[in-house]
């Protein structure tokens, strides 16, 4: 109806530029009217494979391999080896669970994760009007091939791309292109695979299938797309860093034994326990583990993450690239305002439009209706209707009481180019982003215009306040559309994002993608383009979307966002998939993701400082006893004590920032450091006292540096974990039972001698009292290291605004 004459008027954004490509050339079928034969369409079917986009699984073993084959797990394997070599089955095997932990529990929760996907993905398989052996019949259409005819029926999807030979239609594209309005095809034109027949009837031929279609090239690029995760990189950069301090003290223990001459059996203990105390064993079952609970209460909300990684980018997020079409806006039609010419009201305009309008068939009918009905405009009876004919841009309705309406495309309806009152009236609602139908009274060959409808595709109810929310949080938010850039800016001022338009020439050009806020009329491979090039200067970058379209920025981006109502496609390439309409799942992520990042930071923290001031008080107390201070097999239960212990960190209450967060690994360490060095002094000044005061043995002395390594991490744990007096908040039920049970355990195989030397309730409680007064003294440091942190980002901000020469 009226739809396709405003597409004429307006222009098709993406497919306009799509239209002009050549198409895919094939043979046409045996015979125009009979369509192929079955057996031409077995061998095509063949020689070109289905209908469809192969989806790439990768192997359980090499999902297994990836989990067993990278920096970590190398250095836990190599510590097994050389367990197994001098006998140690115990200690290899407790290494060994630990690593298959790990890589069990990262396999489980992305099974389950694309497992959900897969579901949402389940529906009624597509079906297409296929004309084969002079016989039309219905097949699946995944068998269509080249060269087939095909029918294009009212409310069928086009099964593939397809060169329309005869009749009209007009499709919905908006999952393809982002165009809001039905788009216009004809003898001639093409039809991409995914569209939505909303009017008409036609026949064309299959130009292409699969992965050759439209659709499929745009499938192809969500394979090719990726992005390292911040994540990983942090992981990485944690180990490089931990290797080389650690290794530098490894080795100058090892030189310092050979000085003092022990032997090789005496430095091969030694150097088992240092690699132990270096390696950061539960580190990756860790990040996985918070990624999985984080993943599992989002799930429970309306958010999907289909890639663990997804939660801990949500948190570092810092723009988020937002489609228009069905993510900002309704995707669908509504009347936005009507304008009255000479002195016709908007209800009149209305009820008179309502007439030349059909229930139940084109959108912009249904929204006129709609609009008619809500205002209580009557329309006047009809006699007679003419549905919207293309060629003609308009509908007629003939009246009872005498009179023809018609409605459609200004140019046709009103002829030579607008004046006046006319005029005036059609720009105001083209700069509103409004795509313009007009209602004229028609008699005896003469037309006397009535008024002027405006149809826009309205913004839905949250997007203003998910906006500016999102800048509340610290996210800048742009807008990236197929559409055009004058309808894209209206619907950008309304729900609240700023900065100025760029279309789609520009864009491949652009260096400085920060200048903009809206990208209009863009192609897939520009918003590609453009995703990549936010990353290049810095952004965490976030996209969401629901069409096809969005589908290879989705997988580019760190953060990639299907909403509901997206296609497979767009799912199946995001990190994370909405479940319920709106877009408030988003700012659940970003909360959820936030606070999993605040849990993770804690645990890496916490492990800098043991392993840290692990390796330095094995360093230190082979100066001071001439021994070694742990035995591999104590430092492999001071690891599971620990690790599992700062594990349930996972669990812990934590608050969400406010800002974006990021990886400052430099800070962690510098940061891990000097609480390390202090858990460090309170460890030897335990030892010293032990060895001068308490004169104790070896064995003794190993079994009090367990204890006072033990609970001083206990202690870091807590003031590390709260940004204000450890005590201020309340642990989690997990977090508090895990330290209960640990250091219940601890004390009970201290006082019973169990794998290890035995010491008095005495020894027990002084170190108990002791362990609390570090923990206040850690405190103090802590609050003296945030204020100067403070201090000097305060001295960098003022530097930034002053203006420089």
């Amino acid at each position: 109806m009226g739809a396709s004459g405003i597409v004429a008027g307006g222009g098709h954004g993406l497919d306009d530029k799509a239209a002009a490509r050549p198409a895919t050339g094939t043979p046409a079928p045996l015979s125009p009217d009979a369509g192929l034969t079955s057996a031409e369409a077995a061998r095509r079917l063949a020689e070109t494979g289905p209908n469809a986009v192969a989806e790439a699984h990768e192997p359980l073993a090499r999902a297994i391999a990836e989990k067993l084959w990278a920096p970590l797990p190398w250095m836990l394997e190599a510590t097994i080896l050389l367990e197994l070599l001098l006998g140690h089955a115990l200690q290899a095997a407790i290494i060994a669970f630990l690593l298959l932990f790990n890589a069990a529990l990262g396999l489980t929760q992305e099974s389950r994760a694309h497992a959900a996907v897969a579901a949402l993905r389940q529906k009624l398989a597509v079906t297409a009007s296929v004309r084969r052996d002079s016989a039309w019949r219905r097949i699946e259409a995944s068998d269509l091939v080249p060269g087939d005819l095909v029918k294009l029926a009212l409310g069928a999807v086009v099964p593939a791309d397809v060169r329309i030979g005869g009749g009209t239609v007009l499709l919905d594209q908006s999952m393809l292109t982002g165009e809001s309005l039905p788009v216009e095809k004809k003898a001639g034109d093409d039809a991409y695979a995914g569209g939505l027949v909303r009017q008409g009837e036609a026949t064309g031929i299959v130009t292409a299938t699969g992965a050759r279609t439209y659709f499929g090239k745009t499938a192809s690029l969500v394979q090719d797309a990726h992005a390292i995760s911040g994540e990983q990189r942090a992981v990485l950069a944690v180990v490089r860093d931990l290797a080389v301090i650690n290794g530098a003290v490894v080795l100058a223990m090892l030189a310092y034994a050979h000085a003092i001459g022990l032997s090789f059996v005496e430095s091969v203990p030694l150097l088992l326990t240092a690699l132990l105390a270096s390696i950061p064993v539960a580190l990756p079952s860790t990040f996985t583990l918070a990624a999985a609970l984080s993943a599992r209460r989002l799930a429970r909300g309306a958010v999907l993450p289909t890639r663990l990684a997804a939660v801990n980018e949500a948190a570092t997020m810092s723009l988020l690239c937002s489609d228009k079409t069905g993510t900002l806006t309704k995707n669908a039609l509504a009347i936005r305002e009507v304008a009255g010419l000479g002195g016709a009201d908007a209800a009149t305009v209305l009820g008179l439009a309502a007439a030349a309008a059909s229930e139940g068939g084109d959108p912009v009918d249904q929204a006129i209706i709609d609009a008619a009905r809500a205002a209580g405009a009557a329309a006047p009876k009809v006699a007679a209707f003419r549905p919207f004919d293309p060629a003609l841009k308009y509908a007629e309705a003939s009246l009872a009481a005498g009179g023809t309406i018609r409605k459609g495309a200004v140019a046709a309806i009103a002829g030579a180019a607008l004046a006046g009152e006319a005029e005036a009236a059609r720009a105001r609602l083209a700069a509103e982003g409004c795509r313009v139908l007009a209602v004229a009274r028609v008699s005896d060959e003469a037309t006397e215009l009535v008024g002027l409808v405006g149809l826009a595709d309205p913004p839905r109810e949250d997007a203003a306040a998910m906006i500016a929310s999102l800048h509340a949080l610290g996210v800048q938010v742009m807008m990236v559309t197929g559409d055009a850039p004058e309808t894209a800016a209206v619907i950008a001022r309304e729900v609240g994002i700023e900065g100025r338009v760029c279309d789609a020439a520009t864009l491949r050009t652009l260096e400085t993608p920060e200048d903009y806020g809206v990208f209009a009329g863009v192609f897939p491979e520009d918003k590609f383009r453009l995703v990549k090039l936010l990353q290049r200067h810095g952004h965490v970058v976030g996209m969401c979307g629901d069409g096809a379209n969005d589908a290879p920025a989705l997988r580019q981006a760190e953060m990639g966002i299907a909403v509901s109502t997206a296609t497979d496609v767009a799912k199946a390439a995001a990190g994370l998939v909405l479940t319920a309409p709106g877009l408030g799942g988003i700012l659940d992520a970003i909360r959820e993701g936030r606070a999993a990042f605040q849990r993770i930071r804690t645990y890496t923290l916490s492990m800098v400082v043991r392993k840290i001031a692990f390796v330095l008080y094995l360093a230190l107390g082979l100066v001071v006893t001439g021994h070694a201070v742990l035995t591999p097999l104590l430092m492999v239960m001071l690891l599971i004590v620990n690790d599992f212990l700062t594990m349930a960190i996972t669990t812990d209450r934590a608050l969400p920032s406010e800002r974006p967060r990021r990886w400052r690994i430099g800070r962690i360490i510098r940061e891990g450091g000097i609480y390390g060095v202090a858990t460090l002094v309170y460890a030897m000044l335990v030892l010293s006292i032990a060895r001068a005061v308490g004169h104790r043995g070896l064995p003794e002395i190993r079994t009090l540096s367990f204890l006072v390594l033990m609970l001083a991490v206990q202690a870091s744990v807590y003031v590390i974990r709260e940004s204000r007096w450890f005590w201020s908040a309340a642990p989690s039920a997990w977090l508090a039972a895990a330290t209960a049970a640990m250091v219940a355990f601890s004390l009970a195989a201290a006082h019973f001698g169990i794998l290890m030397a035995r010491l008095p309730l005495p020894d027990l409680a002084l170190v108990m009292i002791g362990s609390l007064g570090f923990a206040f003294a850690l405190d103090g440091c802590k609050h003296l290291l945030l204020h100067e942190t403070a201090h000097a980002a305060a001295q960098h901000r003022t530097s930034n605004q002053q203006p420089t020469a």
